[in-house]
C-alpha cells in the first residue's frame, strides 16, 4: 500500500512537468527575435532533428554515451540566445521521446524536461556572465562552458530523478547513484564540442565548416569503429577470463560433487541394505496376500491345502473341506457405481467372510470376485455345510457404498476331502466345478461336488474340442426339414437343420452340441457353414428345377446376431452361391430381437434391404412389444410347437393359436405353424387359414439325397409318402 501510495504521484508529476515545458515554450516563442534566425540557424535544427540522439559515442568502460543533441542545443545558446536554444531543445525532446516510446506522456514529458533543463540554463548563465555570444573572450569561455554542461546537466538530472524515485520507490539519492554517475561526460562533452565549433566558426566561417562535416563523420565513424573493436577485444578477453575461472570453478565443483556423489552412494547402499533387511517380512507377505483385501492369496492356500493334505490325522474321522465361492452379479456393480466402489464390496465381503470362520480356518481372495476358504478339522460335511449356509445368510444383509445400498449373493461349490487327494489344485479345480453347478442352478446357492460333476466337466472339454475340430473337418451336415402350403399341400420351401456326424459317435443330438457352441462361441462358424451350404444347396435345386421358386429358411444365433459385419456375411454368401436373395429366409427368435430392440431393428432393415425375408422364431414364447413387432421389418411368424402340439378341439392353445395367426393376418405376414403332427392338428390350422405349416405330418427332417426325390416325387399331398422317410431326428434350430 505504501508502494502503491508513492507511484500514484509519477503521472501527476509527469504532467507538471510537461505543464511547465510548455509554458517554457511560450516564453521561448514570445520572446524569440526573428533578426539573428538565418539559413545557418535552419540547418542546425535539420541537423538536430536528423541525427540528435541517433549518433552517440560510448565511452568505453562506462555506461554512458556522447549524444550530438547536447552540442547542437549548447550552440544555440552561444550563437542565437536563450529562446532559440529552448526551441530547438523542445524540438529535440519531441523527437528523441517519440523514438523511445508512442506514449503521448512520455514523449511529451522527455521534451519538457531538456525544455526546462535549457530554460534554467539559459537563465543562470544570463545571471552570472550576461548579456554572451560570439564577442565573448577566450579567457572567459572555458568557463562559461564547464557552467553550461554543470547547469544543464543538474536541471536535467534533478527533474528525471525525482520521476524515477516516485515511479521506483527509491530514494533520489540511490536513483541518481544507480542511473546518473557518469552521464555527467555527456554534457561537459557536449559543451566542449560546441566551444569548439563555435570558435572554427569564427576563423573559417559557418559555411566552410560545413565543408569539413564529411571529415568530421569519417573521423566519427572511425574512431566508433575503433571503440568498437576496443570493446569486442575487452569482451573477448573478460570472456577468456571469465572461461579460465569457470573452468577452475566447475573442476572444483566437479571434485566436491564426486566427494558428495561417492558419500550419497556409500549413505544410498546403507540405506537400501537397512531397508531390505527391514522389508524382508513385507515381501514375503505381499507374495502370498492379496493386495486389495490383505486376504491370503492363492500362494498361500495351496501350501493351506497341501499342509492339510499331507497332515497326519490322529482320528481318520476329521475331515477338511474347501469352499469355492462366486460373488453374483459382481459386474453390474462394476458397472453401475465404478471400480472404486467393486473394491470396497471386495473388501467388506472379505471382513465378512472372516467373521463367518473360526480362527484355525483360511480365507483367501483368489481374484476377481472369487474367494475361496480352507475349513480343517472337521467331523462330517454337515459342518461345512452350515458354514455355507450361515455365509449366504450374512450376504442377505445390504452393503453401503460411498452412500449406496447394495445387495450382493454368492454361489458355493463345496468339496470334501476323502483321502483321495494328492495335489491342492484338484481340491480347488472340484470346488471351482461345483461353484460353476450352483451358478447353473440358479446362484444364491451352494452344490456338493461329486465324481460325475468332474466326469461331465471333462466330457463337455472334450465335446468342445471336437466341435473345434469337426468345424475344420467340416463333419456338419444340413439336413432340410419340408415346409408346407397348408392350403394346396404343395412344397413351399425348407428349412435348414444342422446336424453333426461324429466320426466316433456317429450323428450327435443338436441338443448336446449347440449348447456348448453358443457358450464357446463356435456357433458363429457353425452358422457360417450352414448358411453357405444351405444357400448353396437352394441354387441348385433352383436350377435343377426351375419351375419350382423354393425358399430355405436359415436360424441365426444370438451371437451371429450380434456379429457387426453380419451383413457382410450374408451378402457376400448369396453373391458367392448365386442364390437370389428374395429365396433365404433369416430366423430370429423374439427375445434375441427384444433384447436390444432399437439395434435389432437396424440390423433387420439392413438385413430387409439386402432383399432376404425376415422371419420370428418360436413366436409366443418371448416377450415381443406389439409396438415394435409392427416397426420390424419382418415377413413370418413361426408359431412355437408347444402351442401347435397341445392344440386340441376347442383348447385354451387353440385360441392362442387363432389369435397369433388372426395377429399376422391383420399385420400383413405370412404363418408358419411348427411341430403339426396330426391330420386333427392340420384340419384347425386350415379352418384358421394359416398359411404354412412343418414337422413330421409332412416329412422328417431329410438329408440332401432324400430332400432331392421329395422335391421331385412331391407334386400333391400324400401323407404316407411325408412319413415313409426312416430317420427319427428332432428339429433343432441354432437359436434353441
Amino acid at each position: 500500500m505504501e508502494n502503491y501510495g508513492k507511484q500514484k504521484f509519477t503521472n501527476p508529476y509527469k504532467w507538471f512537468v510537461i505543464i511547465i515545458g510548455a509554458a517554457v515554450s511560450c516564453w521561448a516563442l514570445l520572446n524569440l527575435r526573428t533578426s539573428p534566425i538565418d539559413l545557418r540557424f535552419v540547418l542546425l535544427v535539420a541537423m538536430t532533428v536528423i541525427t540528435s540522439s541517433r549518433l552517440a559515442v560510448q565511452t568505453p568502460r562506462v555506461n554512458t554515451n556522447v549524444t550530438v543533441s547536447d552540442t547542437f542545443i549548447f550552440l544555440a545558446i552561444l550563437i542565437y540566445g536563450g529562446p532559440a536554444a529552448v526551441l530547438l531543445a523542445v524540438v529535440e525532446g519531441l523527437c528523441s521521446g517519440f523514438r523511445i516510446s508512442k506514449k503521448p506522456i512520455t514523449f511529451l514529458f522527455n521534451s519538457a524536461v531538456i525544455a526546462c533543463s535549457t530554460f534554467i540554463t539559459v537563465f543562470l548563465l544570463k545571471a552570472g556572465f550576461g548579456e554572451f555570444g560570439s564577442h565573448i573572450h577566450s579567457r572567459s569561455i572555458v568557463l562559461l562552458l564547464c557552467s553550461m554542461a554543470l547547469i544543464q546537466y543538474l536541471g536535467n538530472a534533478s527533474i528525471v530523478l525525482v520521476g524515477l524515485a516516485l515511479k521506483s520507490n527509491q530514494p533520489i539519492w540511490q536513483t541518481w547513484h544507480k542511473h546518473y554517475p557518469w552521464s555527467s561526460i555527456t554534457y561537459f562533452a557536449g559543451a566542449a564540442a560546441a566551444g569548439t565549433i563555435m570558435f572554427f566558426a569564427d576563423s573559417w566561417g559557418f559555411y566552410a565548416l560545413i565543408a569539413v562535416v564529411p571529415v568530421i563523420a569519417i573521423v566519427y565513424f572511425t574512431y566508433d569503429k575503433y571503440l568498437e573493436d576496443l570493446r569486442v577485444t575487452s569482451a573477448e578477453a573478460e570472456n577468456a577470463e571469465h572461461a579460465r575461472a569457470e573452468a577452475e570453478r566447475k573442476r572444483a565443483e566437479q571434485a566436491e560433487f564426486h566427494v558428495a556423489e561417492l558419500s550419497r552412494h556409500i549413505a544410498e547402499q546403507e540405506r537400501i541394505s537397512r531397508a531390505l533387511e527391514e522389508t524382508k517380512e513385507h515381501f514375503r507377505h505381499a507374495a502370498f496376500h492379496d493386495a486389495l483385501t490383505d486376504l491370503p492369496n492363492r500362494a498361500l492356500l495351496a501350501e493351506h491345502i497341501k499342509l492339510a493334505i499331507e497332515r497326519p490325522r490322529e482320528h481318520d474321522q476329521l475331515l477338511f473341506a474347501v469352499l469355492f465361492l462366486d460373488l453374483d452379479r459382481f459386474k453390474n456393480i462394476n458397472d453401475s457405481l465404478g471400480h472404486i466402489s467393486g473394491d470396497q464390496l471386495l473388501i467388506a465381503t472379505a471382513r465378512l467372510l472372516e467373521t463367518c470362520l473360526r480362527p484355525m480356518d483360511t480365507v483367501a481372495r483368489l481374484g476377481g470376485d472369487e474367494f475361496a476358504i480352507l475349513l480343517d478339522g472337521l467331523e462330517s460335511q454337515e459342518h461345512a455345510i452350515a458354514v455355507a449356509k450361515r455365509i449366504q445368510q450374512e450376504l442377505t444383509r445390504p452393503f453401503n457404498l460411498i452412500g449406496h445400498e447394495v445387495y450382493i449373493s454368492a454361489s458355493i461349490g463345496i468339496t470334501i476331502s476323502d483321502g483321495n487327494y494328492s495335489d491342492p489344485e484338484n481340491v480347488l479345480r472340484d470346488a471351482d466345478t461345483a461353484m460353476y453347478r450352483a451358478k447353473e442352478g440358479g446362484k444364491a446357492r451352494f452344490e456338493l461336488f461329486d465324481s460325475s460333476m468332474h466326469s461331465h466337466a471333462v466330457a463337455l472339454l472334450k465335446l468342445e474340442n471336437d466341435l473345434r475340430r469337426a468345424i475344420e473337418r467340416n463333419e456338419f451336415q444340413v439336413y432340410y426339414q419340408p415346409i408346407i402350403c397348408l392350403e394346396t399341400d404343395e412344397l413351399f420351401g425348407f428349412e435348414a437343420l444342422v446336424r453333426w456326424n461324429h466320426p466316433e459317435r456317429g450323428l450327435v443330438s443338436p441338443d448336446t452340441f449347440i449348447p456348448v457352441a453358443e457358450e464357446t462361441g463356435l456357433i458363429v462358424d457353425i452358422g457360417r457353414q450352414v448358411l453357405y451350404e444351405s444357400c448353396r444347396q437352394m441354387r441348385e435345386w433352383h436350377r435343377t428345377c426351375p419351375g419350382k421358386p423354393l425358399t430355405i429358411s436359415v436360424n441365426l444365433s444370438a451371437k451371429q446376431f450380434a456379429q457387426h459385419d453380419l451383413v457382410g456375411q450374408v451378402k457376400q454368401t448369396l453373391e458367392q452361391t448365386g442364390l437370389a436373395a428374395e429365396h433365404l429366409k433369416l430366423e430370429i427368435t423374439e427375445s434375441v430381437v427384444m433384447k436390444n430392440a432399437e439395434i435389432a431393428t437396424a440390423m433387420l432393415v439392413q438385413l430387409c434391404a439386402l432383399g432376404v425375408h425376415l422371419s420370428i422364431d418360436d413366436f409366443g414364447t418371448g416377450y415381443s412389444s406389439l409396438s415394435y413387432l409392427h416397426r420390424f421389418p419382418v415377413k413370418t411368424l413361426k408359431i412355437d410347437r408347444s402351442f401347435i402340439g397341445r392344440m386340441g378341439q376347442g383348447g385354451e392353445n387353440s385360441e392362442i393359436v387363432r389369435t397369433i395367426n388372426t395377429l399376422a393376418q391383420n399385420l400383413g405376414m405370412e404363418v408358419v405353424a411348427e411341430g403339426v403332427e396330426t391330420a386333427e392338428q392340420v384340419a384347425q390350422l386350415k379352418s384358421m387359414k394359416c398359411t404354412l405349416g412343418q414337422v413330421y405330418f409332412f416329412s422328417r427332417p431329410l438329408e440332401v439325397t432324400a430332400a432331392n426325390a421329395f422335391i421331385e416325387t412331391h407334386s400333391s399331398y400324400i401323407p404316407s409318402a411325408l412319413i415313409s422317410d426312416g430317420l427319427i431326428q428332432t428339429q433343432f434350430d441354432l437359436l434353441n
